[in-house]
């Protein structure tokens, strides 16, 4: 019998409900169901979900062809975020364009979205995430974890690239996000949501928001050096070639950090905070290392690199309960993955996260583990084995500010408080719609506050 050619192969199909496809398994665990697809089905598979089929590449060498130029050649973004880019009245957006085009955007943005932004400026994080703690965070109470944390991050990155926490926008941003996801990138609601009041108040309210970062900008000085956030990037960028970044993208440009940050980080920070209160070996470590780094004064970047618990813990988070899944693409091109020809113009969705499951990479993967990190053991380090920012050249350009944010933020909560789940023994329930996380039913008790805090005005 003769060997199948590559355009004679069957891409393989996941089994799934009549009519919805795999969308109850999608909307679950999607990280849990590409694993499962994977060990069943191999590095590439189809999955039904309602009127659509989505073409899935998966295993270990999918990072390293991502990042090559066959890659690079096969895939683009633009059709993904159009439906964004269209919604905002843009241009186009970081996200949805890919080449040049793409690069010269990136290096617009890459200083205001990397570690170099928040230069000298550690301990304004730390007082921001105390005055969240004061304000949100009292003994005695029982917190709502993510909701909290999203207005922790809110205050954060608002105040760090503009010099103001716009927290009174939290809840629009975080309805503008899921709308526009589930409708319009992800497709799991049709589009006419986008007409509830609800979504179109929010979506007026994230607007102005974006013409209030415009109207501050223009009325400050100029900002230089070390001083400079991402709005004066781009900003700059708009004044010099508004053929690059016109005034149509501004607002999507400049209200892109809390639309990327605020499910991202927070989501991560909160599974995080379950995953170390539920294991009070790691809680015992992870408080002992804030303590002391706090106690020697002013952090610095060295600071950082004396926490290696808190950044195991951060790096187990990301690895346990990645928020980045997989990756939505077209195919620009007919192309041959894994022995499989797929198809210009299918949607394809990279599942970069999968090798985070499996166990020739991850002893016991299902463990939380903060030493898989370290110099010992660095079970990351195999390519294509830990990808929770992404693959390829759209990885996620926020990765270095938001490692920092999440060490510090991690490491001054439970260097202050003293928390315990609620109920003590609360199992944590996720979501995936439209990105991973905790439910919102997820709650702590702040037990005892530990230490003080700074004020955020010093």
């Amino acid at each position: 019998m003769s060997t199948p050619t590559v355009a004679d192969k069957t891409i393989p199909v996941v089994r799934g409900l009549p009519v919805v496809g795999s969308v109850a398994d999608l909307a679950r665990d999607p990280a849990a169901f590409f694993v499962r697809s994977y060990l069943e089905h191999g590095p590439v598979f189809r999955v039904r979900a309602l009127n659509r089929t989505l073409t899935v590449l998966a295993g270990p060498e999918l990072a390293r062809w991502m990042g090559s130029r066959d890659g690079q050649a096969s895939l683009r973004s633009k059709e993904v975020w159009q439906g964004l880019v269209d919604e905002y009245g843009a241009t186009r957006t970081l996200t949805g364009v890919d080449g040049p085009e793409h690069r010269r955007l990136r290096e617009v943005m890459r200083r205001g979205y990397s570690r170099e932004a928040l230069r000298g400026r550690l301990d304004d994080v730390v007082a921001i995430t105390d005055g969240c703690l004061d304000q949100d965070w009292r003994a005695g109470t029982a917190v709502p974890v993510v909701t909290a944390i999203q207005y922790m991050v809110t205050s954060q990155l608002g105040i760090l690239l503009t010099g103001h926490a716009p927290r009174e926008y939290v809840t629009d941003i975080r309805t503008v996000i899921l709308y526009i996801l589930n409708a319009l990138v992800t497709e799991q609601r049709p589009a006419i949501v986008l007409k509830r009041p609800k979504y179109r108040r929010a979506k007026a309210r994230v607007n102005e928001l974006g013409r209030q970062m415009i109207r501050d900008h223009r009325n400050r000085p100029a900002a230089v050096g070390d001083a400079r956030t991402l709005v004066d990037d781009i900003m700059d960028a708009h004044d010099r070639d508004p053929s690059l970044v016109s005034a149509d993208d501004l607002v999507l440009a400049l209200t892109g950090p809390y639309v990327a940050g605020l499910d991202t980080v927070a989501n991560t920070l909160s599974s995080l905070v379950y995953a170390v209160l539920k294991h009070p070996e790691v809680l015992e470590r992870v408080r002992a290392e804030a303590d002391a780094v706090f106690a020697r004064g002013p952090v610095t970047d060295a600071s950082l690199a004396d926490m290696p618990s808190i950044n195991g813990a951060v790096m187990e988070a990301m690895r346990l309960y990645p928020i980045a899944v997989a990756q939505p693409r077209v195919a620009d091109r007919d192309f041959e993955y894994a022995g499989y020809r797929i198809r210009e113009g299918e949607p394809v969705y990279c599942a970069v996260t999968v090798p985070h499951f499996l166990p020739e990479f991850f002893q016991n993967p299902q463990a939380f583990d903060i030493d898989r990190f370290s110099p010992e053991r660095r079970e990351h380090a195999t390519p294509g084995a830990y990808a929770p920012f992404g693959k390829g050249p759209h990885t996620c350009l926020g990765k270095g500010i938001a490692d920092v944010q999440m060490t510090l933020t991690a490491a001054r909560l439970f260097h202050r408080l003293d928390l315990a789940l609620d109920p003590p023994d609360y199992v944590l329930r996720r979501k995936a719609a439209p990105t991973p996380g905790p439910t919102m039913g997820f709650r702590v008790r702040v037990t005892e506050v530990r230490r003080p805090g700074v004020s955020p005005e010093r």
